[in-house]
């Protein structure tokens, strides 16, 4: 009998730690657009996004911890006119012939109960890196009401300078501050 409950003890404490496994979640591309947005010589707010992003998301519920890595294509710039994409992707800006991508890799996401509120994490544009801090808006956790897998949703703002990572011609004419603004879906793997 002894042996018996020592034995349910140990399947009852091993089958609440794989419950309490991490979760990784994959970047749905289709509903996930990192915006940027900047002033216009004093005369308007320019709001840009990227068409193309993949990455995960790993949550740790139980331990309130999670690890994001995105990777952004930076050729996938949409600033609603053909021209200027072009022209924001050549040597002053993106220069994506050498820097097709941008990533971001968190470092620490904090909590506040059951959600998250802050990510730290290491931005690399153009080959620089520099850290930056999201702040968490929005975020949601619970099954997809279509796909009926577990998802992630998830909204998020920073503010960078363009100049620290080698793409600040014309400021401050144009703002070298940089609102960022992300939209984020994933779902489980």
């Amino acid at each position: 009998m002894k042996k018996t409950l020592i034995a349910a003890a140990f399947a009852t404490f091993f089958a609440g730690q794989a419950l309490a496994a991490p979760q990784t979640y994959v970047i749905d591309s289709s509903h996930t657009f990192p915006r940027f947005s900047y002033n216009h010589m004093g005369m308007s707010k320019q709001i840009l996004s990227f068409k193309k992003t993949t990455g995960t998301v790993v949550l740790d519920k139980s331990a309130k911890e999670a690890k994001v890595d995105v990777t952004i294509d930076m050729t996938s710039v949409n600033t609603g006119f053909d021209v200027f994409d072009g022209h924001i992707q050549g040597e002053d800006f993106f220069d994506t012939k050498n820097h097709p991508t941008a990533t971001f890799k968190s470092t620490k996401v904090v909590f506040e109960g059951e959600k998250p509120v802050s990510i730290e994490g290491d931005l690399t544009i153009k080959g620089v890196t520099k850290p930056v801090t999201l702040k968490v808006t929005s975020f949601f956790n619970g099954p997809h009401p279509m796909l009926k897998k577990d998802a992630i949703g998830a909204n998020a703002t920073a503010t960078i300078l363009r100049s620290e990572f080698n793409a600040g011609k014309y400021a401050p004419g144009v703002s070298d501050e940089v609102e960022l603004d992300i939209a984020l879906e994933a779902v489980a793997e």
